[in-house]
Parts: C-alpha cells; structure tokens; sequence
C-alpha cells in the first residue's frame, strides 16, 4: 500500500478517531457599534466576545433545528473550579 500523499487527507471517519476536531478560525468583518454592543453582551455574561458569538450561534442553529446532534459543547474557559482536579478543596 503506498502512503498518502502530502496533499491528500485522510477519510473523515478515521481522522475524527484519532484526534479532537480542531477548532474553525473565521474572520468576521462586524460593524463597530455592533461589535461594542457584543462586546458589553459578553462582558455582562463574564464571555468573551468571541464565545458570545458561538454562544449565539449555537442558539440560533439549535432554535432552527440546524445544530447538527453529534456538535460537542461549547468548551469551558478559564480557571477550573476550586476543589476540582488538582485544585484545593474550599476552605
């Protein structure tokens, strides 16, 4: 069998078994009041604003019955819990 070339991916099956799917980088142009506006959003929920964006999109996706069932949750961010794994216990 002759390995893949550079160029070619492997199957998408086999791919997604062996590691996490990487996260999508996209450039998204917004209007800059609508961006502050985002931005004032996400800081009243302690998000940032490009989580308020996925955020925001997860609900919108869902609300329309588009969200594909095997999406994964959004990631959590920053400092773990106290008490949890490696972290000390609430005094």
């Amino acid at each position: 069998m002759t390995p893949p070339s550079e160029g070619s991916t492997p199957p998408e099956d086999s791919a997604s078994k062996r590691r996490p799917q990487q996260r999508k980088q996209v450039l998204l142009r917004l209007d800059p009041q609508v961006y502050e506006a985002l931005a004032r959003w996400a800081g009243d929920e302690l998000r940032s604003a490009n989580a308020q964006i996925e955020f925001l999109l997860r609900r919108a996706l869902a609300e329309a019955g588009r969200l594909p069932g095997d999406t994964g949750p959004l990631p959590r961010r920053g400092r773990p819990p106290r008490g949890g794994p490696g972290g000390t216990p609430p005094t």
